[in-house]
């Protein structure tokens, strides 16, 4: 292909609404182009790196005893009903009618569909285990898209979904699949980080995030650095080691006035305790009905925590007047003597004595208050919030917090869309079950964007050789001298005689915007052929990734080239 003739321009400036640098770089490169708000058409280029993307997943998912197949992007609302998500994601469903009013649901995942299929093709025992996949366009209506392809509204996802008979078969479904994306994002060049996470809207039990590690990322992780222990969660998941604080003796419950005082720290400080010696109580409203969570005060509620040991629907902090209207007191509030609402305690309640905590009055406290002397809990679980230096729930270390952006999701989702939707099969017993399942997923626009975020330098993308557009930039320098631009053509075809894929930069411009421009797309080796290079029979030849050039005979380079990629 020539520089001249390639579909998509170059940007000599930043755009002004791209934030981050693989948005900032995916549009001066010409690889995307804005159609709406998290709205993209990919170009050339960028189709090109996707299509290897592609490719990589497709080898280790046939590896894995994948089958691929093609599923629709409408599909019956009635199905997303009988599962019930059709109101549990009523937020980023996008809808359509037809032509009789029949309402369609415009797939942000195929979870239901699948379902339906294999209900419909699974008659026996004998018909398990399987492993479907396709590489298809999703469509979810995001409220604030972000970040170029990171957060959109259109997407291509590789999602996968295993069929078992028993617990065992999932077992062995899930470490396929973790197996697989653990070649893949290792082929692709990302370094990235395998984390304990939450299942979120889909469900299920185990759940594990694939995160490309980056500065940028959505998603916060802690780590645990200490060798041999490899423990690592994001903050939704994340469970840590608290410090117990608990004396000798129960003292006695007694209430102080405490004018003024609305917060922990001033709480704190006005007693002259250090905070873990206080409880902190939140106000929720849970599925509509106001709930309470108390954690330690020298913690913080884990929402995702708190809603999962709800197992609501909905949770967000109550309004004032659902506040006034359950008869709580802000900035006095305690769970000590309410009977008539469901309170939610963290384990470390249990951790520590003589606690202070709300009266339930205004301007008042308690001092001295003990679980379960004082007071009981509906629910008693972790539902903290953990920090950067907070104790390995493995080995105690401090752990560490990263950013990532999630690449890649697998779910053991057990029976949960199987018995919704009546997926059972005849046991070798005769008897009916459900089918146990999994679910495993790629961002394919994410993981390319991710991978720009983690190599690029001040000037450009530095793509990694398995998914760059190309493997080879040739410039050539002086093309008004006919003798140069056939040069670098014979290079060209010579090269891609041999199977590689190659760009010519025959453009008539001048040596600074040819080498920015070939900086600035980042392919993995440039060639320069010029009049100079040519009397002695050699070119120039320059990894993007390094800032050295070397001198390579002509008639060495294609044999060079192939060592180096190989490489």
């Amino acid at each position: 292909m020539r520089v001249s003739k390639l579909f998509g321009k170059t940007l000599r400036d930043d755009p002004a609404e791209a934030e981050i640098a693989s948005h900032r770089l995916m549009l001066r490169a010409g690889l995307i182009h804005q159609v709406a708000a998290g709205v993209y058409a990919y170009l050339p280029l960028a189709w090109r790196s996707l299509r290897k993307i592609e490719a990589i997943i497709r080898h280790e998912m046939d590896a894995e005893g994948a089958q691929e197949l093609r599923m629709s992007a409408l599909q019956p609302v009635e199905l997303w009903e009988e599962s019930g998500r059709a109101s549990d994601m009523q937020d980023v469903l996008l809808k359509v009618r037809d032509r009789r009013e029949r309402e369609l649901v415009i797939a942000p995942t195929h979870e239901e569909e699948i379902t339906s299929i294999v209900r419909n093709n699974v008659n026996s025992y004998r018909d398990l285990p399987q492993i479907l996949y396709q590489i298809q366009t999703k469509f979810r209506d995001e409220e604030r898209p972000r970040g170029g392809l990171l957060r959109v509204r259109e997407f291509d996802m590789k999602d996968a979904y295993s069929f078992d008979s028993d617990e065992a078969g999932l077992d062995l479904s899930y470490q396929a699949m973790v197996r697989g994306y653990n070649k893949i994002f290792a082929e692709c060049g990302l370094d990235f980080v395998k984390v304990e996470a939450d299942s979120g809207a889909i469900g299920g039990k185990d759940s594990q995030e694939f995160m490309a590690l980056t500065d940028v990322g959505e998603d916060t992780i802690l780590m645990c650095e200490r060798e041999g222990c490899g423990y690592a969660a994001n903050d939704e998941k994340a469970a840590f080691i608290k410090s117990s604080h608990r004396e000798d003796s129960e003292l006695p419950l007694e209430e102080i006035h405490t004018p003024g005082i609305k917060t922990i720290d001033a709480l704190a400080d006005f007693v002259g305790v250090p905070t873990s010696k206080t409880l902190k109580v939140v106000f929720y409203s849970a599925d509509g009905d106001v709930i309470i969570a108390v954690v330690r005060g020298d913690l913080e509620v884990n929402e995702v925590k708190l809603k999962n040991a709800l197992g609501a629907g909905e949770l967000v902090i109550a309004t004032p007047e659902q506040v006034e209207m359950a008869g709580l007191v802000a900035g006095s509030a305690s769970p000590v003597g309410l009977s008539t609402i469901t309170i939610v305690a963290d384990e470390s309640v249990g951790m520590g004595s003589n606690f202070v905590v709300g009266a339930n009055k205004h301007d008042y406290h308690l001092l001295n208050a003990n679980f379960p002397r004082d007071f009981e809990a509906d629910v008693k679980t972790d539902i903290a919030l953990a920090h950067e230096g907070d104790a390995c729930i493995k080995c105690e270390s401090p752990m560490v917090s990263r950013r990532g952006i999630e690449v890649g999701h697998v779910f053991k989702l057990g029976t949960k869309y199987a018995e919704a939707l009546g997926a059972l099969f005849p046991t070798e017993h005769g008897t009916q079950e459900p089918i146990i399942m999994g679910c495993y997923g790629i961002g394919v626009g994410r993981l390319l964007a991710s991978s720009i975020e983690q190599n690029h330098d001040e000037d450009g993308i530095v793509f990694p050789p398995s998914i760059a557009p190309y493997d080879v930039w040739i410039t050539a320098l002086s093309v008004d001298k006919q003798e140069v631009l056939n040069e670098a053509v014979a290079l060209h075809d010579e090269l891609q005689s041999k199977g590689l894929d190659v760009l010519l930069d025959d453009r008539d411009e001048s040596a600074g915007v040819k080498f920015n421009d070939a900086d600035l797309l980042g392919l993995p080796i440039r060639v320069v052929v010029s009049p100079r290079n040519m009397k002695q029979g050699v070119v120039e030849v320059k990894l993007r990734a390094s800032s050295e050039a070397a001198i390579i005979a002509t008639s060495s380079l294609v044999e060079y080239v192939q060592g180096v990629l190989a490489d």
